[in-house]
This record gives C-alpha cells, structure tokens and sequence, in this order.
C-alpha cells in the first residue's frame, strides 16, 4: 500500500506487525474509522521543525561530509547576524491571537514619558504605534517600565505617569500596585483595557534578572512585548527574565525599526561609506573602532580619541591630551585602516583657550598648539576637509561628541558638522547619528522632517560592534530570516507537504522522502552540521521532494510552513531531547506558539505525530497539543490501544529514525500516539 492511502478517505490505515528490521514488515490492513480521514486532494508529506534537536540526530548522520559551495555560501551568511538574529515582530504576529490576552509591553520611558510626544519623531511614532495596534487587536496591555522619580521630578508618583500617559495615547491608563501587593495584573485587567505598574526601578529584582521577580512582574500575562530597545545591551527582569514564563515573546513596533536601524548603520549597502569619531575612551573601545574599520571606507576622528591617533601617526601632540595605556590599541586601529588603505581624518587645526585669557580663543594648526593653550573645538580647515570628503559618500555615520578636555560657550564645530551632516541627508546619502549628545546637535540644526536616522543610546552601538549580543534581543522568539523560494526547493511545489520537527540526521526523513515520491518532505534541525549533511544526502540521492532548514522552529515553524503553496497534511515530532522539555525550560520544543501553530496550519483532517522513548516525554506532547490546540485537535484511535496503555503498538508510517532502531534494537519500547485535526471549522 502507498503512504497516500494512510491518509486517503477511503483507504485502509498501515501498521506493522512486530517485525524488527524495516525489510521484513509485514502489512497489516485495519479498516479505517469515520471521520479520520484526510480530504481528497490531500497526501502525506513531512515536516521537521528546528526546535531544540531531537535525539534522531544522536547516531551517525546520513550523506557525506563534504558541502556545496552554495550551502557553504548560504550558512556563513546566516553566521553574520549571529550578534543580531531575525526576531519575531508584532507586526507579523497574527493579530487575531492578540485578543482577550494579555500582553505587557516594555515601554521606553525616555521616549513616551517626553513632555513633547511629536509624531515626527520616529522613534515616538512607533512607540505610539505598538499600544495602538495592541489596543485595536483588543489586547488587554500591562505596561512596565522604569522612570526618574522623586520631588523635582515630573512625575512623583504612579499616578502623574498614568495621567500623562492616557493624555499621549488617548485611552484610560489605571496606575496598578500589583508588584508591591504580590498580585497577578491579569486580575485588575478585568474591567480595564490598559495597566501600568510601580516604577521598575525601586525594585533590585529587575537590575539583578531576579527569575522570582521576573515571574512576578508576568504573572498572568500571555505575551511580552519588548519596546525598549534603549535597555536592549542590560540584563534586566523586565527585558530578559519574563521571557521565561510568557508563550510568546516579540519585538514591538519602535524596538523593530531601532533594530532596523543598527543593522542598517553597519551593515553593507552604499558606498563609500565614512564614520566620524568623537568622544573619548579609546582602549575601551578598540575592538568596536576596529570592527567599524573594517567595514567602512574612511574614518574622520573629532574628539580626544583624535590625539591618540595623530599621536601613532608620529605628530606632535599635547602629552596632557593623551589618554594613558591607549598607544597599542591605537595602533592596531591604524594598522587596520592602512591595511583596507582607508583614509583616517584628523583634526587640521583647533580653537584653543587659555585660562589667563578665558574670553579669548585662538586658532592654532594640530602640530603647533603653543603652550598654555587647550583645545575646545575643531577648526575650519578641519571642517573644510571634512566636507569635502563627505561630499563623495553615500552613507555616514556620527558616533560620539565633538567633546575635549576644555569647554568654551562659542563652541560651534558640532553645530556645523551638524549642517554638513544634515545637508548630505537630504540628498542621496544615508546618515546616521549615534549618541544623545550628537542626536540633539543634529536635531537642534535641523530645520524640517529629520532626514536622518538616530540611535540615541551609544552604549547598545558600541557594545554590539565590539561582537556582543544583546541580551534584550537575543531573549526575543527567531522568526526565519528569508523568503522560500518553493520552486527551487521543489521539483513539484504544490505537492501536500509532511514536516518533522527536529529531523536530527534525517534518515527517516530521506526515507519516507525516497519511497513517496508525490509527497514533499521537509526537516527543521537547529543543528546546522547536521542540516549541512542532510542537504548533501539529498543532492547525492538526486531527490527533489525532500529539502532541510537549519532553524529554530519552535519560533519559526509558523512564518516557514504558512507560505508554503501547497496544503500541509501531516506534521510529526519525534524522540524530542528530553532536557528541553521539562515544563520549566524557557526552549522547550513544545510551547504554545508552536502547537498553536501547527493546529492553524495543517489542513482539516490533517494529522500530528508524536513519539518519545520517554513516556514521560510522550504524556506531556500529548497534553500540550490537547491543550493548546485550539479544540482542533483529537486523539485518533486507529487501532485497538488498550492493550498498550493508549499508546500505539508501531510506527504506522514504514520508516523509523535510526534512534527509533537502536530503542527497538535494546528492547525498549516505543511511546507513539496520531493526533487529528477536525474538519469542523471553528
């Protein structure tokens, strides 16, 4: 019999007698039951999801170790947003999930607690944009987030930043003392639509990632929403330990395009792109100066950092402008721009001040500083030069303060390389501002619509071009980063489509893959040695129904399978490793985003898998997609269970996983249960 009749409405269901080795099954026939079967375009395909491995990948892996050039190609480009990985966003959340849950929403309080909320500011009109669409999702919101307090603060208390906030968003903002009192917000939420809690920061469980504190603040709560992307480089409770204990945790609107921002700033795209350096502290930031050296086209140094260099490029400099133990690292940085045979821009010349003539500044050329005389500012000729090479770039970037030992009121080499900056963005050039102190120079000079993109908080900058991840972001749920082309993959894109969650090394996969020719079959592995392998097998067997994906699926199995053409008829999870099951482990394969998924996905009549060598294992994905599945999904009894606990005596499918073998091989039992899905809609 074929695989299509397992599924086929009038067929009979497979199941093997007590054979050990696959070659020696015998087929047995049991007359289908009502109502179990699938519709009548529909076949059986595989689908592996990239959770937490399965222990199908524990023994030798199918395929070779070699690769092609072109997965070669594909995994070193997946390897370059390691620091920042694709995140699941609330804009490609399905909304009608949203309803009646109860979301928080980390909210940057620098941004919507500003006494001025102008829409024309990007940053605030995201933040605006998040509780807005979680409002119209009918979402019931907790916001959180952390404020200056106190007597000469704006808002001495709770209930001054509840006021203001309902005045900026336009809704009923309830101050809540949940945290305090050891209450779930979930409960106060009854009878309104939006709460906010106490002030984060009178609390030491947020600054120390408390999980106590953090399951806390989430008690009752579905879904987190981190909008804060200012605290995105801290390990807080309210960015990083409620993940732990809330289903689904994304990316809002203004953390979303701040992101977008960063990659945007230091990723490739026009050239030639220059980044102009100021501030100060250049030990401590040699590893991002020499990251951004080797992805830029110029350097042009405005701060005290500028001496240190002038300094290894053996001029004359002012001892008392050095910054002490940096000679190395300074050198290193030029070492990298001359071997890229970039240019390194330094200040020409600088106005100067001396005390005993504090009203009386100086022009003086960088080598030639007379003696009692200190740098305030950077000169014309610098800005001349300056200009002149930004005229030819098609991306900048401004990090840092025109910032040196000595201040003067008439100070104004920010303002104008604020101009210059400002005039280029208008035009056909892309720039970026990083830094508060250079963000309000630019905004201050800038006459219209800004033109320009700004990432106010420069310690998530730096920290992320010396190669750290950032641990608000790396807390967030993967969505998969690109676009499938379906046609490429298969010979026959529309054909049903069976996916297997966690396909480990792939031999069943491949199998099934091999004999069913007319079913596509695709593997989710987060493993990606063993993706590699599992592809080269596939090119070497000439198969064109079976593909794998290196991939987190228990984020991503939703935005991977819901474009794929064709109907998605069985999905099935395997021998998943038991240590990312336990119901307290924030990866457990089987969350409720993933079997909310699978049961929106697969087609009426479709069918779920599951199989564990752990009873324990089995029991609990059983319970986890009875209740999470949306009362779509119902056991099916295929065969007479009761002899075996409820739990099926074969794989009913042909093809076992080389781990499946080895449990068998030992003795061992089999744990294995067929979910269905109603063709009842709902």
């Amino acid at each position: 019999m074929s695989m299509s009749q397992l599924l086929h409405p009038l067929g009979a269901t497979l199941f093997f007698n007590n054979a050990r080795h696959p070659r020696s099954r015998i087929f047995k026939s049991v007359p289908p039951i009502s109502g179990t079967y699938v519709g009548g375009n529909a076949e059986f395909s595989g689908f592996f999801v990239g959770a937490q491995s399965s222990r199908q990948g524990n023994l030798p892996p199918a395929g070779s170790n070699e690769t092609s050039a072109k997965h070669k190609a594909f995994f070193w480009k997946r390897g370059e947003s390691d620091a920042l990985p694709y995140i699941q966003t609330l804009g490609k959340f399905p909304k009608e999930e949203l309803e009646d849950k109860v979301v928080m929403v980390r909210f940057d309080s620098s941004i919507l607690l500003r006494e001025e909320q102008d829409h024309t500011v990007q940053s605030i009109l995201y933040a605006h944009l998040t509780i807005k669409y979680l409002l119209e999702a009918r979402a019931r919101i907790v916001l959180v987030s952390d404020w200056s307090d106190g007597i000469n603060s704006r808002f001495p208390d709770l209930q001054s930043v509840a006021e203001h906030l309902s005045l900026v968003l336009g809704v009923n903002v309830v101050p809540s003392q949940c945290l305090s009192h050891y209450s779930p917000p979930s409960e106060a939420l009854e009878k309104m639509k939006v709460l906010l809690l106490e002030n984060l920061s009178e609390f030491k469980g947020e600054v120390c990632n408390s999980l106590e504190f953090a399951e806390t603040l989430s008690s009752g709560v579905d879904i987190f929403v981190n909008d804060s992307f200012s605290q995105s480089h801290k390990v807080l409770a309210s960015t990083v330990g409620v993940t732990s204990f809330c289903y689904s945790s994304i990316a809002g609107f203004q953390f979303e395009e701040s992101l977008r921002k960063l990659k945007n700033a230091v990723g490739s795209g026009k050239r030639p792109h220059i980044a102009i350096i100021g501030g100060t502290n250049l030990s401590n930031k040699a590893a991002a100066l020499c990251s951004l050296a080797s992805v830029c086209d110029g350097l042009v140094f405005v701060g005290m950092m500028s001496f240190q260099i002038m300094h290894v490029l053996g001029f004359l400099v002012p001892l008392n402008q050095l910054e002490l133990g940096a000679t190395k690292e300074a050198s290193e940085l030029v070492q990298v721009a001359q071997d890229r045979n970039i240019p390194i821009l330094y200040p020409k010349d600088f106005w100067c001040l001396n005390e005993k003539v504090p009203n009386q500044l100086e022009l003086f050329p960088a080598h030639a500083i007379s003696k009692g005389w200190m740098p305030v500012d950077i000169g014309p000729s610098t800005l001349d030069e300056i200009k002149a090479l930004l005229k030819k770039s098609k991306k900048a970037t401004w990090i840092g303060p025109v910032k040196f030992k000595s201040r003067h009121a008439s100070a104004v080499g920010a303002s104008k390389l604020a101009c210059i900056l400002n005039a280029l963005s208008q035009g056909d050039c892309d720039v970026t501002i990083v830094g508060s102190v250079a963000c309000k120079t630019m905004t201050d000079e800038s006459s219209s619509i800004p033109a320009f993109s700004v990432i106010e908080n420069a310690s998530i900058w730096w920290d992320f071009l010396k190669g750290r991840k950032l641990p608000g972001v790396m807390a967030l749920d993967r969505a998969y980063p690109f676009k499938i082309d379906w046609k490429s993959v298969y010979r026959e894109p529309a054909q049903p489509l069976v996916v297997d969650i966690g396909s480990g090394n792939g031999v069943f996969l491949l199998g099934m893959a091999k004999r069913w020719k007319h079913l596509n079959f695709l593997g989710l592995e987060i493993n990606e040695k063993l993706v590699r392998r599992c592809l080269i097998a596939v090119h070497q067997s000439d198969l064109t129904n079976g593909y794998f994906i290196a991939t987190n699926a228990t984020s991503t199995f939703r935005s991977i399978v819901s474009c794929y053409p064709g109907e998605v008829i069985l999905v099935s999870i395997q021998c998943p490793n038991p240590d990312f099951n336990k119901p307290e482990h924030r990866w457990r394969m089987l969350q409720k985003s993933l079997v909310e998924a699978v049961a929106d996905l697969l087609i009426p009549n479709g069918k779920v898998f599951l199989q564990s060598d752990i009873e324990a294992v089995a029991v609990r994905m059983k319970e986890q997609f009875l209740r999470y599945g949306k009362g779509k999904l119902s056991i099916l009894q295929a065969q007479d269970t009761t002899k075996y606990r409820g739990w099926l005596e074969e794989n009913p499918f042909g093809i076992r996983s080389d781990w499946e073998q080895h449990v068998l091989d030992r003795g061992a039992p089999m744990y294995r249960l067929m979910l269905l899905k109603s063709n009842i809609v709902h």
